[in-house]
């Protein structure tokens, strides 16, 4: 297929960068550009000019944009930072701030290159986008059996991948030599995997040692002639409630890792900030020795990818978390809003450790973090389990893989005792042919 020339010449800066990035793209990534030199192009050189008759929105005869006061009475921000589009790329500003954050958020990172991060309209979006720049159709995704289910309809669904698993946990712990089978096993070639701590649906995050052995894994795959693009789906990040456990992101030590590996996060303020329907995430690049223009050219990929998606990600929304990031009160009720969730965690915890006969019914799998944890009925049908609950307890929980997930996220601590309770009877119920 012949590439434009804006496509052409951001393959020429990515394969004179970095080879190996290159050959990482499908077919519809190489193809992608960002349109520079079109109607955004065009707007941009007539910015300030006396007339401007090239913007595509209504404004005011003083420059305001023309918006309803109705809908202008219940907002304080300017017009400008919530009516109007914001860039493909995400609002500069906001860009800026979140790759700050993700240093302060991970110390490891010190002076990494990085990516600026590209604004997405959350992490669903950027997951999508991620797979139409890296999978193409019969392409192979690797990630663990025990995972979101939305990421069917992403990737297998939108852009034809197959997604191949491998056992989650080994025991107590994550199965690492099974991920370390799938991301080596045949020939060495391009592979795609993805990364999802803490875990949905089972709220696990790998301990250090296991960040470490995971490290060590993709970074031999790679000197082994691998080309891993590695997606981390950071949705849950922040949400590590135990010593020992991973509390940075494992993009923080796969960014500068080979130059065969690119760390792709995925992350976004949904749940870090507790805002899920600002519709807010954000794509970033790593890889070891980035250039600028490899950058540069990565984030033009994904914003022209955005453009011909959905344009851009809400203008007010993203005015809105720039503004209360730069709250001197912001940190104080981040933590607050985590021990509130911290506490369910271990309220959790101790509910299951006072109660082992709970473990005649069903087991726990490992949980440490997130939003959710997992149990596994040991004689019953998880969907008979989860249908009894509804039928006879006022109880709602998910059936998925012969588990039961547990959202200890949504749940009020008063009321945790009551639903394994509840669990523990159904699944009798179940058992007994009720």
């Amino acid at each position: 297929m012949t590439l434009h020339p804006m496509a052409a010449d951001l393959m020429t800066t990515i394969e004179d960068a970095n080879p190996h990035v290159a050959a990482m793209l499908s077919a519809r990534g190489r193809a992608i550009y960002f349109p520079f030199g079109g109607i955004l192009g065009q707007a941009a050189e007539a910015k300030g000019k006396r007339i401007n008759a090239t913007i595509g929105i209504a404004l005011e005869d003083d420059g305001r944009p023309l918006v309803l006061q109705a809908l202008q009475s219940m907002i304080e921000l300017d017009g400008r930072d919530a009516f109007t589009y914001a860039p493909s790329f995400g609002k500069p500003k906001l860009r800026e701030m979140w790759r700050q954050m993700l240093r302060e958020k991970n110390p490891s990172l010190h002076d990494t290159a990085m990516s600026l991060p590209v604004v997405t309209v959350a992490l669903t979006h950027a997951l999508s986008m991620a797979g139409y720049l890296f999978l193409d159709p019969g392409d192979d995704l690797l990630c663990a059996d025990l995972f979101w289910g939305n990421y069917r309809l992403l990737f297998e669904h939108q852009h034809g991948a197959n997604i191949r698993t491998f056992p989650t946990f080994d025991g107590d712990g994550l199965d690492v030599a099974a991920l370390k089978q799938a991301v080596t096993e045949g020939a060495p070639r391009k592979r795609v995997l993805l990364l999802n701590f803490p875990n949905n649906p089972t709220g696990y995050t790998p301990t250090v040692a296991e960040a470490d052995a995971i490290v060590e894994t993709l970074t031999a795959a790679a000197e082994a002639g691998n080309d891993l693009v590695v997606l981390i789906d950071d949705a849950y990040f922040g949400l590590v409630y135990e010593d020992g456990v991973l509390g940075e992101s494992i993009f923080a030590r796969l960014a500068d890792a080979h130059p065969r590996l690119l760390a792709v996060k995925i992350d976004g303020a949904t749940k870090e900030d507790y805002v899920w329907g600002f519709r807010v995430g954000f794509i970033t690049y790593g890889v070891k020795g980035a250039t600028p223009k490899l950058f540069g050219a990565l984030e033009a990929k994904t914003a022209g990818a955005i453009r011909g998606n959905v344009s851009n990600a809400p203008n007010l929304s993203q005015s809105l978390l720039a503004k209360a990031f730069q709250s001197a009160d912001y940190p104080r009720q981040k933590k607050e809003k985590f021990a509130t969730l911290q506490a369910r965690f271990h309220e959790v915890r101790r509910i299951l450790d006072d109660h082992p006969e709970y473990a005649e019914r069903f087991v726990r799998l490992p949980f440490n973090s997130g939003y959710f944890m997992c149990v596994r009925p040991l004689k019953a049908d998880a969907d008979a389990v989860r249908k009894r609950l509804l039928e006879h307890y006022d109880t709602g929980v998910i059936a998925t893989s012969g588990l039961i997930r547990v959202a200890f996220s949504s749940t009020p601590r008063a009321l945790l005792a009551d639903l394994f309770a509840n669990l523990y009877a159904a699944c009798g119920d179940v058992e007994q042919g009720d």
